[in-house]
């Protein structure tokens, strides 16, 4: 079991930068494939990124290729999402999610037993 626990949101203009961090708490974090989503009004949620429990590899979804980065520190048990070139569409709510069962990394939510409650992210034009 994990508990995972969003920060970092806010209020940002377009082009700006923005860094979410996912507090987890609970045993053997390094073991766990992190990843975040995202879900904006009126839409389904959306894979945004992946990163598997030692940080070797990431999967990223082509809307944010090139402009956000995953990480994650397996000594402070958080994974942090930067997010750079912001654009208005990037507004949502950002969600950590995790899972102990993924032998590497996936892009589907079915695959993450674990979620937090979300930051929001509000990007202006």
């Amino acid at each position: 079991q994990v508990h995972l626990e969003e920060s970092g949101g806010g209020l940002v203009q377009a082009g700006g930068s923005l860094r979410l961090s996912c507090a987890a708490s609970g045993r053997t974090f390094s073991s766990y494939t992190m990843a975040w989503f995202r879900q904006a009004p009126g839409a389904e949620r959306e894979f945004v990124a992946t990163i598997s429990w030692s940080g070797a590899r990431t999967i990223y979804a082509d809307s944010v290729k090139g402009r956000f980065t995953i990480s994650r520190d397996n000594a402070k048990s958080t994974a942090y999402l930067q997010m750079n070139l912001l654009k208005p569409e990037d507004t949502a709510v950002y969600y950590c999610a995790a899972s102990s069962t993924i032998a590497t990394i996936s892009d589907s939510s079915y695959n993450y037993a674990y979620w937090g409650q979300g930051t929001r992210v509000t990007v202006s034009s």
